[in-house]
């Protein structure tokens, strides 16, 4: 991944590091631009050496990892005590809608005991410097008035919005009452490379695009998002981490847009114009409980972290096409 992040390289030196989901697409992309500073990455997922991933065989070989669950007290203990962990980015997580509405259980499970579990682990080690908790925009659930703000109220219905409220409620809660140092994220659409969860709309349609297949879109086509690459992500978690070591905003949230949001059917139309493909799509217009229109503000992350995302829709989307289009990558595409 290339080096874009504009981070504080020296706060990062000799720092121990836990990244939970580190294996997924951003857990991936975050762990990958830790390991180019001297920092010490400790990486844990219920997978582990997974194929579908952009970390290397040189990446692991620089990493400590841990094969498990975040509800796992016991292992989150051990690791947080062995490691002497500072920093700790809490990504694991369900993170698909449609799984969480199968199994609504399993995302619970996930998505909020796994929350408390890495918190209280943290409290107890009392140790942490700064904690990141990935919550998304699906906590704000359906408002009338958009953009969000990150003090609008969360007002989530199903099963996958209502865990990431959970856990946003789980982590004001350890900061307001036991003043650990945690923020949360709320983040649209992430795209970029490593992405290999084709029941999204990206990889999905660069992967049509690419291969010739008939492109499926559960919505109308016209539901409009942000969408914002993985890379100018990984740099808002990384100042917030720098940030909450130095000032007052644990307990707090912050939004990352592009402040751009557009249409399914953009999204489609931009994928085939970049790939010079013509791409076949069918809509099926039979999407169940997601939210219609969803956009971000993100002015607070702006002024206090002086966080801005690099990448133009254009560009983010030029960059993962010709990613997906690696020799390496191709076989996914079938």
């Amino acid at each position: 991944m290339e080096d874009v992040v504009k981070m504080n390289k020296k706060f990062w030196d000799k720092k121990s590091v836990l990244v939970t989901g580190f294996e997924g697409f951003l857990g991936s992309g975050l762990s990958k631009t830790l390991l180019t500073t001297k920092a010490k990455v400790i990486g844990l997922d219920i997978k582990t050496f997974r194929r579908e991933t952009i970390l290397c065989c040189t990446d692991y070989e620089k990493m400590k990892v841990y094969k498990g669950s975040v509800t796992e007290y016991k292992l989150l203990h051990r690791i947080l005590r062995r490691h002497s962990i500072d920093v700790i980015f809490h990504l694991a997580a369900e993170a698909i809608v449609g799984s969480s509405q199968e199994n609504p259980l399993k995302a619970f499970e996930s998505n909020i005991r796994g929350t408390w579990t890495v918190l209280e682990a943290a409290r107890q080690y009392n140790k942490i410097r700064a904690i990141v908790v990935a919550s998304s925009d699906k906590a704000y659930g359906s408002h009338k008035k958009l953009p969000y703000k990150e003090d609008m109220p969360l007002i989530a219905k199903h099963p996958y919005d209502v865990s990431k409220s959970c856990a946003d409620l789980i982590a004001h809660s350890y900061a307001h009452t036991y003043g650990l140092p945690v923020a949360i994220t709320r983040c649209g659409n992430i795209y970029g490379p490593g992405d290999f969860h084709f029941s999204r709309i990206v990889p999905d349609a660069i992967r049509c695009a690419l291969s010739g297949k008939t492109l499926f879109m559960r919505s109308n086509g016209k539901y409009m998002r942000d969408y914002v690459y993985v890379d100018d992500i990984v740099s808002g978690y990384m100042l917030l981490a720098e940030k909450l070591t130095g000032s007052k905003i644990s307990g707090e949230a912050f939004n990352f847009s592009d402040e751009n949001p557009i249409t399914v059917l953009r999204v489609v139309d931009k994928v085939a114009r970049t790939t010079g493909n013509k791409l076949r799509y069918k809509i099926l217009d039979n999407a169940k409980y997601e939210i219609k229109n969803q956009y971000l503000n993100s002015r607070k992350s702006k002024d206090v972290l002086r966080w801005h995302p690099r990448h133009s829709f254009a560009e983010g989307i030029n960059e993962t096409i010709n990613w997906f289009k690696s020799p390496s990558i191709r076989g996914w595409l079938k």
